[in-house]
C-alpha cells in the first residue's frame, strides 16, 4: 500500500513534507532525526506540521541527507540557522558537492524554479532558505551508524542515481530510507533515474535486496507498506531493467543523445504532466542516463 498523506507511519516515525517531497521524522529514545532535506519550499509546512502532530522540535539533533541533488537538501540551511547545535549527517561525496560554488548555484536555482511550478514561491521571498558556502556536518560512508538510542541506522553506499548516494536502514523497525536510489513510488509505477550511473545505480539495488522491509520511506511520494514494501525494491530492480532497455532501444534508433532524451521528456509529460520536476530537469536526467549507458557498452 502506498500513502502520500503527511501524519504518523508508526510509533516514533512520521511522514513530513508533501506529497512531491517528503520528509521524515524518526524518534529515537535519546534525539530525533530528520531523514531527507526535501524542498526548501516546504520549511513553513514542516513547522507547521510539527505544531498539528504535536512533535517536539527541540528533540531534532540531527539531519541526514541522502544525496545531495537540490530537492533532497533544501530544508537543511533553514533549520541549521534555527537549531546552529543541529547535525548535518551526509557522505563526503555529498558533503565535496556542497561545498562547490556550482553547485551551490544550481541548488538554489532549482529550487527557485521548482518552487515556481508549484506556485510556492512567495515562501522563497519570504524565508531565507538558500544554501551558502559554510554548513558543515559530519561524512557517512558504508558500515557507519547513527544511534539515536533505541533506534539504530545502517549506512549503505548506493551511487548511482548520484555519485553521492547513500542508503540508511533501521532493522528495529524495519524501515528503508533508500531516497531516489530505491526507486520512486509515484502514481502506480516505480520511476528507476539512475542519473549518475545507471550500472551502480542497479547494483546498489541488488545490495539492499536482501533487507526485510515493512516501511519503504521514498523521499519523493510518500512510503509503501505490506507486502508492497518487502517486495518493493526487487520491482525496482525490475523497472531498472525495462528503463535501461527503452533508453537504449531510443538511442539505437535516433542515433542521438539530445533527440532521444527529448523523445523520452515528451513521453513521460505526456503522460505525467503533474510531476514535480520542470521537463527541463528531468531531460537533463535522461541526457546523464543515456550518455552513461551509451559510453558503458
Amino acid at each position: 500500500m502506498r500513502v502520500r498523506k503527511p501524519g504518523k507511519i508508526r510509533e516514533n516515525l512520521w511522514l513530513l513534507g508533501s506529497e512531491e517531497s517528503s520528509i521524515y521524522l524518526l524518534e529515537g529514545k535519546d534525539t530525533s532525526m530528520l531523514v531527507n532535506g526535501g524542498m526548501s519550499y516546504l520549511a513553513p509546512d514542516i513547522l507547521r506540521q510539527f505544531e498539528d502532530f504535536g512533535i517536539d522540535e527541540t528533540r531534532i539533533k540531527k539531519l541526514l541527507i541522502l544525496h545531495a541533488h537540490f530537492d533532497h537538501v533544501g530544508i537543511a540551511p533553514f533549520f541549521k540557522r534555527r537549531h546552529p547545535e543541529l547535525e548535518i549527517h551526509a557522505s563526503a561525496r555529498a558533503w565535496e558537492i556542497l561545498h562547490k560554488p556550482k553547485a551551490i548555484d544550481t541548488i538554489n536555482q532549482f529550487s527557485r524554479d521548482v518552487a515556481r511550478r508549484m506556485g510556492k514561491e512567495d515562501i522563497c521571498a519570504t524565508y531565507d532558505l538558500d544554501w551558502r558556502n559554510n554548513l558543515e556536518g559530519n561524512i557517512l560512508s558504508e558500515g557507519d551508524a547513527i544511534d539515536l538510542g533505541d533506534v539504530k541506522l545502517r549506512i549503505y553506499e548506493t551511487p548511482g542515481h548520484s555519485s553521492c548516494s547513500i542508503s540508511a536502514y533501521a532493522p528495529q523497525i524495519k524501515a528503508l530510507f533508500a531516497s531516489d536510489g530505491g526507486g520512486i513510488p509515484y502514481k502506480d509505477m516505480i520511476i528507476a533515474f539512475g542519473n549518475s550511473n545507471f550500472t551502480k545505480f542497479q547494483a546498489g539495488l541488488e545490495k539492499l535486496e536482501g533487507l526485510a522491509v515493512d516501511f519503504l520511506c521514498a523521499d519523493h511520494y510518500g512510503y509503501v507498506t505490506g507486502d508492497e514494501a518487502g517486495n518493493f525494491i526487487r520491482q525496482c530492480i525490475e523497472s531498472a531493467k525495462q528503463q535501461r532497455a527503452l533508453l537504449e532501444k531510443t538511442h539505437r534508433r535516433t542515433h542521438d543523445i539530445e533527440n532521444a532524451a527529448q523523445e523520452l521528456t515528451d513521453a513521460f509529460y505526456k503522460a505525467n504532466p503533474e510531476y514535480f520536476l520542470a521537463p527541463e530537469i528531468t531531460k537533463g536526467i535522461y541526457q546523464q542516463m543515456i550518455r552513461h549507458i551509451v559510453n558503458f557498452a
